[in-house]
C-alpha cells in the first residue's frame, strides 16, 4: 500500500516552497499535466470535477511535467497564465516536476506505487495519467492518460472517498 508524502516539498508556480500538508483531510486526484498536449483539454473535465466535488472535501492537485515529448516547454508562471485563461483553472498548479527517472518527485515515487486497473504500477507512461488519494494519504487508485477525468470509473471511485 503506497501513501502520499504530503510533507515533501513542492514549489508553487511563484517560486515558494510549499507542501501538500494543508490537503491531507481531502480526497486528492493528483495529475501531471502538459499545456501542449493531445490531452491538454482534459483541463475542462479536472475542472468540472473541482467544481463539482471541491465543496465535499475534494482537490485536484496538477503538476506539470516536461518529460513526455517536451509536452510543457514554458516557464512555471507561463503554465499557470495558461491553465487560467485557456480553462479557467481554479485548483493548485505547481512548479513543473519530474514523474520518472532517477530525479522523480517524492511524491511520484509514492504515486508510481499503486497498480492501474491492469494491475500494472511503475511507470507513468504519458501526460495527465490520474491518482486518487484518499483522506488519510492513501492511494486507491490510478488511472492511465486515456481515462478521462469524468469517466464513470474516476467519478466513482472520487464519490467513494469523499469525506464529507
Amino acid at each position: 500500500m503506497s501513501s502520499l508524502p504530503y510533507d515533501a516539498t513542492v514549489v508553487t508556480v511563484t517560486g515558494e516552497e510549499t507542501s501538500l500538508e494543508s490537503l491531507r483531510d481531502k480526497a486528492l486526484l493528483v495529475v501531471n499535466v502538459a499545456s501542449k498536449c493531445g490531452l491538454t483539454p482534459q483541463y475542462e473535465q479536472l475542472e468540472q470535477l473541482q467544481k463539482q466535488y471541491g465543496p465535499r472535501g475534494f482537490q485536484v492537485v496538477g503538476f506539470p511535467c516536461n518529460q513526455f515529448a517536451g509536452q510543457e516547454p514554458g516557464t512555471n508562471e507561463q503554465i499557470a497564465e495558461f491553465c487560467s485563461a485557456t480553462y479557467g483553472v481554479t485548483f493548485p498548479v505547481f512548479g513543473k516536476i519530474k514523474v520518472n527517472g532517477k530525479k522523480k518527485h517524492p511524491i511520484y515515487a509514492a504515486l508510481r506505487e499503486k497498480e492501474d486497473a491492469d494491475g500494472k504500477a511503475g511507470r507513468v507512461k504519458w501526460n495527465f495519467e490520474k491518482f486518487l488519494v484518499a483522506p488519510g494519504g492513501e492511494v486507491v487508485g490510478r488511472f492511465r492518460p486515456s481515462t478521462t477525468p469524468d469517466d464513470p470509473r474516476v467519478v466513482s471511485a472520487i464519490e467513494a472517498v469523499l469525506p464529507a
